[in-house]
């Protein structure tokens, strides 16, 4: 059975069901597992003509012992989570007749219209299974630059042993993102909408950080996380990969290039270790935005905080991707002290230059490109006049970063991964096609009747918010646990 230790080496190694309901380690690192599991060629043979859900079993078997979870109840949950997608095959792939061998992976078919529902669909149903089994609750508390607060809201709604705060800064966010979270009925579900914040999602980590700090708070609230600081969210996003590998790939073992949006790097971090396990990718372009945290770590080997810029793919609108964090793990030799002391430089300092030799590790296949907020404009409207293919602006920057690499792919094949629903950026989608309405591709029922619908949410400012959720929280959970116990 594999055990699960933090990135930074404080803690002894926890079970996987500890591992997923804590979310953040005990010392403030992030769990990994003690070895990564691996399959080859042969089994990727097997897997060829298998449905998503197959695949995510067989991939998911690797990690959760059936001392854990038995086989059944691992293909329950895995069917329950992907019933609500609108799409049977889950993941649909698109192939392009402007770009030769390239394909684009369409992971926006969830409830929430963003890929963030791929890992949350299973996750959140997968916490509440082991809460249930505990006879437990606990509190979420979530930040997101747009699609990530969507996705917990939704597949928390109506949990009975789960709470979800939703935090998310008022500026850097569309309307249409804002009331996928606020409308939604459900007592169990706290929108945060949080003004002032200088550094958008990331001064909303920070303050997280420190609830999950204060000890006496975090027990007693049972402070949990869903999003990519959670190791099951990174599992399961593996799967994402080895399906797009599968469904693209004429001859197993033909290396493919795949090309990713990415702030956080959580999602690029499953596809690292998805490759390290066995995924014959042979690049990995790592699409950056103006803000460019990835593209400065992987072309320079600095890790620098900067100003932050507002662009049209406000969800990758990062400064510190913290994922890296739990990539570089695994390519250090899993040396929990040396990421612990890089951490440290950091936070002193705001800035870290990688050696040589570690540079030089990590970025082994990869590639990184930031993208201008022009260059994703033109895209999005090049690519609709040359096919008539909608990007949204996050599969618009892998669009853009794989233009200007082209010439240095050399995989047989390129898979774009186009994480979110244009329908949730219609000002970026008018300014880029040049229109006074939008297309029916930019469109979708859900995001209108959302704007038919009354609003709830919490407000506050960002100078007062750890001091204003920890009342609220606190607060709620008092008078829930009360009830239930009256």
């Amino acid at each position: 059975m594999i055990q699960y230790l933090s990135t930074t080496g404080g803690t002894a190694p926890v079970d996987f069901e500890t591992a997923i309901l804590d979310g953040f380690a005990g010392d403030g690192g992030l769990y990994v597992p003690e070895r990564l599991p691996t399959f080859s060629l042969n089994q990727l043979h097997q897997w060829k003509n298998l449905g998503y859900t197959d695949v995510a079993f067989e991939v998911l078997s690797l990690f959760i012992d059936k001392s854990v979870m038995q086989a059944k109840e691992l293909k329950n949950l895995l069917s329950e989570a992907y019933a609500p997608f609108e799409k049977e095959e889950v993941i649909p792939m698109h192939r392009l007749r402007s770009r030769k061998d390239t394909y684009i992976m369409e992971l926006f078919y969830g409830p929430t219209l963003s890929f963030k529902d791929i890992g949350l669909a299973f996750l959140v149903n997968l916490v509440d299974f082991f809460l249930k089994r505990k006879k437990e609750r606990l509190s979420i508390v979530v930040a997101t630059t747009g699609d990530t607060g969507p996705a917990t809201a939704y597949f928390t709604a109506g949990k009975t042993n789960l709470d979800a705060w939703v935090l998310y800064p008022q500026e850097f966010i569309t309307e249409e993102q804002e009331r996928q979270m606020t409308t939604l009925p459900h007592s169990n579900v706290y929108p945060v909408a949080v003004s002032n914040c200088p550094d958008g999602g990331d001064d909303l980590d920070l303050v997280i950080a420190k609830l999950y700090a204060n000890k006496p708070f975090k027990e007693k609230l049972k402070l949990s996380s869903v999003n990519s600081i959670n190791w099951g969210r990174v599992m399961m996003q593996t799967v994402h990969y080895i399906y797009g590998y599968l469904q693209v790939v004429d001859t197993i073992g033909d290396p493919i290039d795949m090309v990713v949006p990415s702030g956080g790097f959580g999602n690029l971090c499953a596809g690292g270790l998805a490759r390290n396990m066995g995924l014959p990718v042979g690049t990995f372009v790592i699409a950056n935005n103006k803000n460019a945290c990835l593209h400065r770590i992987f072309s320079k080997g600095q890790f620098k905080k900067e100003a932050i810029y507002e662009t049209p793919s406000s969800a990758i609108d990062i400064l510190i991707p913290y994922n890296f964090w739990r990539f570089l793990y695994f390519q250090v030799g899993m040396d929990g002290a040396q990421i612990r002391g890089w951490i440290s430089e950091f936070k002193q300092t705001g800035n870290l230059q990688f050696d040589q030799a570690t540079f030089e590790a990590y970025r082994k296949g990869f590639l990184s490109y930031s993208a201008t907020d022009a260059q994703t404009i033109s895209v999005i409207r090049e690519m609709y006049l040359a096919e008539g293919y909608l990007l949204d602006p996050h599969g618009a920057v892998a669009a853009a970063a794989a233009k200007a690499l082209s010439g240095v792919l050399t995989g047989k094949k390129t898979l774009y991964l186009n994480t979110a629903h244009p329908a949730k950026f219609p000002e970026v989608i008018l300014k880029a096609l040049g229109a006074n309405n939008l297309p029916d591709a930019a469109t979708h029922r859900s995001i209108i009747a959302a704007k038919k619908r009354c609003q709830k949410k919490y407000s506050c400012h960002h100078a007062h918010l750890e001091e204003a959720l920890l009342a609220a929280m606190e607060n709620n959970w008092d008078l829930k646990m009360g009830n239930e116990t009256n």
